[in-house]
């Protein structure tokens, strides 16, 4: 990780995201599987967007250029939250809850989607690449940490 870029290090978490999604909603018979990737996914989800709000949203929300944006995606963020929350029951092996899970995951690979396909090049023109290392190993030490944090 430590070599990467700011929007390859992102990207990481990013695929991890999406492979939790699709595995949550692959895992249609095995409760106990369901459930282990369903708080797989929710660490990675709540981590990732932690240290996204705090070392990429935080910063570019202050420049003109990137204050819509940024707010953005922090609502989808939030959003997302609320889907996470609402899904955070005992009872997992419901149709009704499994709809939640594939509509998580249409929220979520719309948001990555958004932020890589449009976000991340704002980004890129906002920051300089002194800001971008630097916001880059906050990133990172932060993930680890929250990631950390949330599985325990």
């Amino acid at each position: 990780m430590s070599n990467a870029t700011l929007f390859e290090t992102l990207r990481e978490s990013h695929e991890i995201q999406r492979t939790l999604c699709r595995q949550l909603v692959l895992a249609k018979k095995d409760m106990a599987k369901r459930e282990s990737i369903f708080m797989d996914l929710k660490v990675e989800l709540e981590a990732h967007a932690a240290a996204e709000e705090r070392f990429l949203y935080a910063v570019v929300l202050m420049d003109d250029a990137g204050l819509s944006s940024s707010r953005h995606a922090l609502a989808e963020h939030h959003e997302i939250e609320e889907q996470l929350e609402d899904m955070s029951v005992r009872d997992k092996s419901t149709d009704a809850w499994l709809e939640k899970a594939r509509e998580l995951g249409k929220t979520v690979r719309h948001h990555l989607k958004e932020e890589e396909t449009k976000f991340f090049q704002l980004c890129g023109r906002i920051l300089s690449d002194k800001e971008k290392k630097t916001l880059t190993k906050k990133y990172e030490k932060d993930l680890k940490r929250m990631r950390k944090k949330l599985a325990s």
